[in-house]
């Protein structure tokens, strides 16, 4: 599961949306249980998230893995992975570093379930306030 979450984190350094989607099972759920208002709290099928992180490089150009921890469960098909990932705001050149917690449910080498727990506000802070984060994810 550790070579799964580092094979992840380095499509996301490489700005391999398509590829970081296609980890996903055709039905796989990508789930954010802190959601704020306005933001999807689910997306349902490699397709969907595919389309849902496809301009993802253009709001947040990630160009590093500054922290991580990969933690395995009593369940084998399920890893809980901490990370900070640094990188700059495209749309106004400011350096950011945002931190993640996932926990992630692999079966027969796809992701089954994605639990992304973020914090909303550290992200609304990074691109300038709520009504950007909230135009940027919904749109």
């Amino acid at each position: 599961m550790r070579d799964f979450v580092d094979h992840a984190l380095d499509l996301l350094l490489k700005h391999d949306m398509a590829g970081f989607a296609g980890l996903w099972a055709p039905d796989g759920v990508l789930e954010f249980p802190f959601a704020g208002p306005g933001y999807p709290r689910r997306v349902e099928g490699r397709d969907a998230i595919r389309e849902y992180l496809r301009d993802y490089p253009n709001l947040l150009d990630i160009r590093e893995v500054t922290a991580k921890t990969v933690h395995e469960t009593t369940d084998p098909a399920v890893v809980v992975a901490e990370f900070t990932v640094a990188g700059v705001v495209v749309a106004t050149g400011k350096p950011y570093e945002l931190s993640y917690v996932a926990a992630i449910t692999v079966e027969n080498g796809e992701i089954r379930h994605y639990r992304d727990y973020w914090s909303p506000l550290a992200a609304a802070e990074v691109l300038g306030g709520v009504d950007e984060l909230t135009a940027a994810f919904s749109a």
